[in-house]
């Protein structure tokens, strides 16, 4: 049974995870996360390797230790600089229904991706995730958010998405920003046991050590402004553009 327990920090108030205050003492939101990060939700992010097959046929990451150095060397600094402010922003836009801010923020995460396939994945699932949200939670800030995604033409974006349900369920920016770290990590790790020979021992055994690694990459990512956003890795953005054209392919992109 879970306790009521404030966590403390030195982070700002709003940094620190909330009180839970329902009967035992059980974050409500906790429940809802869970769902829309298990593989049973359908945003078809389980048909994306996120770029890791374009770098598997590329001859780049052929086994754990290569995809571990890619994990670190890639994948965290990504989350740090593009990712998780790009979530974090949203969810305090979202707070203070700042609609012309979400359609920046829309417009500069699109552009971020620089590869085709890549951008319309992280569209695809960013719309799929909205529309659940609007229609599984019954919730007038999707329905406002989609409409406005609408009529202003911005992409959708899986991690904008990310901090609309944060809001929708009433959960902190530490739960937005854990949520997008793990789904992130955990999707690539999931994708690298269809095309790698790693298995699921390698595959947890990587996860938990890039888990670890969350809480600092969380704290640094809040210290991004909006104006600082930006990372890439050539490489990836290579191999991803020329998995388009590849004779044969296990994912989207």
């Amino acid at each position: 049974m879970c306790r009521r327990e404030k966590l403390m920090s030195d982070a700002p108030k709003e940094n620190t995870f909330a009180r839970a205050d329902v009967a035992g003492g059980c974050a409500p939101w906790l429940s809802f996360f869970l769902q829309s990060n298990d593989t049973f939700f359908p945003t078809g992010s389980y048909a994306h390797s996120f770029g890791l097959e374009g770098l598997a046929q590329a001859g780049l990451v052929t086994d754990r230790s290569s995809l571990r150095e890619f994990v670190f060397a890639s994948t965290l600094p990504s989350l740090q600089r593009n990712d998780l402010p790009i979530a974090a922003h949203a969810w305090r836009a979202f707070g203070e229904k700042d609609w012309a801010r979400l359609g920046q923020l829309s417009i500069l995460a699109s552009s971020l991706k620089t590869a085709k396939e890549a951008r319309f994945a992280a569209e695809n699932i960013g719309r799929q995730r909205a529309e659940l949200c609007a229609t599984l939670h019954e919730s007038d800030l999707a329905r406002t958010y989609l409409q406005n995604l609408q009529a202003g033409g911005w992409p959708p974006h899986a991690n904008i998405s990310v901090a609309l349900e944060a809001r929708v369920f009433a959960a902190p920016l530490d739960a937005a920003l854990v949520s997008v770290f793990y789904s992130s990590v955990a999707g690539l790790l999931a994708a690298a046991m269809k095309l790698l020979r790693i298995g699921q021992n390698g595959a947890q055994s990587l996860l938990t050590e890039a888990m670890a690694s969350a809480p600092a990459v969380i704290a640094a990512a809040q210290t991004i402004s909006f104006e600082e956003i930006g990372w890439f890795n050539p490489w990836l953005d290579i191999a991803a553009a020329r998995h388009e054209t590849a004779d044969a392919r296990l994912f989207i992109s």
